[in-house]
């Protein structure tokens, strides 16, 4: 059994279920005495304006009079500077965490709080595509069945996995099943923009605020209010910034990077990391009280190598997907489809996507891009515009030197461990010894990289220093 932040993924039994901590409050004094209301967002406001969560038809009440707030602690009840004040077991609060059965006034009106947990039973999906996603596996299929159940809410969703996987996929698969849809999804991959500039792309800034900020700007949270924000690579995001992450989540608010004003944003968060947060929080690299608030829904995106049955499914996806308009895909021969599926796969859904298109590109054998084939070539549908086969093959091949009498799979795999150090140093050289930013550059998993490098004795700090 997983027990992550507020959520635990039981997988001793069928069918999985999760367990999601939630609250109500009930009316039980007041005009709208019996009025139950169900809290599902990290951020719940009262009072009788009609933008509330619960609206209150109560002259005492003021129009934003307090709220709820979710945090890894409990739930936090917050006065909004309301003109009567907000009270707690009968003592007035500006601020203070709400225990089971306790009852908060407003104005003449009186609220039981009560937490419980929703047993939530995940069924897998009877569904092999979600979204963009392709999947037939068991742990595919569980997934869609927790995207199904979670995407009407706005629960915080934290996916983790490796490079390639497929976590933006799930991203935007849980945006497009939700309320949300018709709304901005606001990508920002915090292990792509500057240390210097991440703040800015988040949060914005006024006209001024640094050298070079001419003009004001919006940023991701701002721009997304309304729809969803993807905060891709989030292990990737400075420990300075991550209170003000923190806050955003909390309360909704942010301000601007030279601003004062406070800025009110209605959005959902959807994180993703190839990290273990749970590890980076240990060794003091991420906050632990950003990770529990995070840590609402977690989903683990599976490498390519733990659902072999998908990979010929996504085969045949990509294959359709990626051929030119007009043309029908191309038709693999048993070797290649044996060579894609018998391949280890370490970029995931990302490279088995790119050797596809790359295939296509080139006109020749997929197969022949990550093992040795023999002679079965990738052939059209149709007999017409053939491609493939020795002569694509031959024109790839122009320029390199062969040996008479040495094997097929002997030349492969010399040319292929030239073509490794080769990429790998010119890798390291453009990224300046830095492994992270190469693994993120090529698309592969950071350990693979790691594996790679100690294969062919190239030390990184080496190439960094050139």
């Amino acid at each position: 059994m997983d027990h992550l932040g507020g959520t635990r993924i039981r997988r001793d039994a069928k069918p999985a279920t999760v367990n999601l901590r939630r609250c109500k409050l009930v009316v039980i004094k007041g005009p709208q005495r019996g009025t139950e209301f169900v809290i599902q967002s990290d951020l719940f406001q009262v009072g009788k304006a009609p933008e509330n969560d619960l609206v209150i038809g109560d002259e005492t009440v003021s129009r934003h009079h307090f709220a709820i707030v979710r945090d890894a602690k409990g739930y936090l009840l917050r006065d909004l500077q309301s003109t009567n004040g907000t009270f707690l077991d009968g003592a007035e609060i500006k601020e203070a965490y709400i225990r089971a059965g306790s009852v908060v006034g407003a104005g003449a009106s009186e609220l039981k709080f009560t937490p419980f947990e929703e047993r939530i039973e995940i069924l897998p999906s009877e569904k092999e595509v979600l979204g963009e996603m392709v999947g037939r596996s068991q742990p595919m299929r569980e997934i869609f069945g927790l995207i199904e159940r979670i995407a009407a809410t706005d629960a915080t969703v934290l996916i983790e996995g490796e490079t390639g996987t497929g976590k933006d996929m799930i991203a935007r698969t849980l945006h497009q099943l939700s309320r949300r849809r018709d709304a901005p999804f606001i990508v920002v991959d915090c292990g792509a923009v500057a240390g210097t500039l991440i703040e800015s792309e988040l949060f914005g800034h006024e006209k001024g605020a640094f050298t070079g900020a001419v003009a004001g700007r919006q940023g991701a949270f701002e721009l997304a209010s309304g729809g969803t924000v993807f905060l891709d690579e989030l292990g990737e995001l400075a420990l300075d910034l991550q209170p003000k992450l923190l806050r955003v989540l909390e309360q909704r608010e942010l301000r601007k990077v030279g601003g004062s004003k406070t800025i009110k944003v209605d959005l959902r968060v959807i994180a993703a990391t190839r990290k273990d947060l749970r590890s980076e929080v240990e060794k003091g690299k991420f906050r632990e009280d950003l990770y529990f608030r995070l840590n609402v829904v977690p989903i683990t995106a599976p490498s390519l190598r733990d659902r072999r049955e998908d990979i010929l499914p996504l085969v045949d996806h990509f294959l359709t997907k990626l051929a030119p308009p007009g043309q029908p895909p191309p038709v693999l021969s048993d070797a290649t489809r044996a060579a894609l599926l018998a391949h280890d796969w370490p970029g995931n859904v990302r490279e088995l996507r790119n050797v596809i298109e790359r295939a296509i590109a080139l006109g020749s054998d997929p197969g022949a891009l990550v093992a040795p084939l023999g002679d079965q070539p990738l052939t059209r549908a149709s007999s017409s515009g053939g491609w493939g086969g020795a002569a694509a093959g031959a024109a790839g091949l122009d320029g390199l030197d062969f040996e008479p009498g040495v094997s097929f799979r002997d030349t492969k795999e010399r040319w292929n461990e030239v073509f490794e150090r080769r990429y790998l140093q010119w890798l390291l050289k453009r990224a300046e010894g830095n492994i992270s930013k190469a693994a993120r550059d090529a698309d592969m998993d950071r350990k693979y990289l790691h594996k790679l490098l100690r294969k062919y004795g190239i030390d990184a700090a080496e190439l960094g220093d050139e």
